[in-house]
């Protein structure tokens, strides 16, 4: 009887914490809404680095993607820096397993050209160096 009581109460507390947990990520707090901020800006650029990485690493496509224009950067204040990326993005010649994509082209053969237009979020920690894929949507352009 004190064995089963035990495990009732030990799963009762593990489903308050959970709920807690749950509810605690849920109202994320807010220190500033999303700005717009310049593409170049250090944090920017490190999560848009960071979104090609996760894009290509999970993408079923053959060849990396690469970034062909920047149309839209912010920056949110939270537990970690948010940002909202939306960008341009193309099909390179270079096959996903070489590892390389800073100096590939981009497809000029019309039957392997592709284009997408993406919006990432990206959670940012730098004091502790971790990225975060909040949101990632793309649609063919």
């Amino acid at each position: 009887m004190v064995r089963l009581c035990t495990s009732q109460l030990l799963l009762v507390v593990t489903v308050v914490f959970m709920c807690g947990s749950i509810h605690a990520r849920s109202s994320l707090k807010v220190i500033r809404k999303f700005q717009d901020i310049p593409s170049n800006y250090v944090y920017a650029q490190q999560a848009l680095w960071f979104s090609m990485k996760d894009f290509n690493k999970n993408s079923n496509d053959k060849y990396s993607f690469k970034v062909v224009k920047i149309l839209k950067v912010q920056e949110q204040v939270a537990e970690s820096l948010n940002y909202f990326l939306v960008v341009k993005i193309a099909r390179t010649t270079c096959k996903k397993f070489s590892g390389e994509n800073g100096h590939c082209l981009i497809q000029k053969n019309p039957k392997m050209k592709k284009m997408l237009l993406c919006n990432f979020i990206v959670a940012f920690k730098p004091w502790t160096f971790e990225h975060y894929m909040l949101k990632k949507q793309c649609k063919d352009v």
